[in-house]
């Protein structure tokens, strides 16, 4: 039997000038139908998330909804955040893409089940570039080379929370940052990637045997 997933894609409140993230949604849900995943895509995050029920996985495409500082943009609906710590509790399988540590600032399970949280004014990339990723070889289930290059941000001085297993480490800013991690939470399985900035950060095929890796641990609990 496949495994069933859901790919959140930000707009609205969740969208941001810098991503595309409809594009890179469409990257991740390809990745997953490749491997027979039965994938879903929507862009209204928070209905999505008052709709987990059925889904081992849901992956997350989107901004910061507080970004621009207006209290307007503030605040899930309490079905939604609801949804997802239900979703957490009965153990579906989370996998955060890039920009997604940023995100759902209203949600108070989302920072605490990553693991790890983009704080403005503090966290930082450099210009978007080559670069080189290194993965830790037994850190997921599935085969993926120790080594490979791709064209990406590399987040750097993301404020960890709580303990985790990093899968991939990229070269930071002078300092090595680890590029992906895993980390259990509650009753399930939270898989981080913090590569994904478009749809040219998936051409290496090692970034995408990175991403399939990173779901089927999401939901090998499951």
């Amino acid at each position: 039997m496949s495994h069933r997933a859901l790919v959140l894609t930000g707009s609205g409140r969740y969208a941001d000038p810098w991503h595309p993230f409809a594009e890179v949604g469409a990257e991740v849900a390809d990745i997953l139908r490749h491997r027979d995943w039965d994938v879903a895509v929507s862009d209204d995050v928070d209905q999505g998330m008052a709709n987990l029920e059925g889904y081992d996985l849901v992956a997350v495409c989107a901004g910061d909804p507080w970004r621009g500082g207006s209290s307007l943009t503030r605040g899930a609906p309490p079905s939604s955040v609801a949804g997802f710590a239900a979703a957490l509790e009965r153990g579906i399988g989370v996998l955060a893409v890039h920009s997604a540590v940023s995100s759902l600032r209203d949600y108070p399970e989302w920072a605490p089940a990553l693991g790890a949280i983009w704080l403005p004014e503090l966290s930082f990339h450099p210009e978007a570039g080559e670069m080189t990723v290194q993965v830790e070889p037994e850190a997921v289930p599935v085969e993926v080379p120790t080594t490979f290059h791709t064209h990406d941000e590399r987040y750097c001085a993301l404020q960890r929370l709580g303990q985790r297993t990093v899968v991939a480490w990229h070269e930071g800013d002078g300092a090595k940052e680890a590029a992906a991690w895993v980390r259990e939470y509650g009753g399930g399985r939270v898989a981080v990637d913090v590569l994904g900035h478009d749809a040219r950060a998936f051409e290496a095929s090692g970034h995408r045997t990175l991403v399939a890796a990173l779901a089927a641990w999401a939901v090998a609990g499951s």
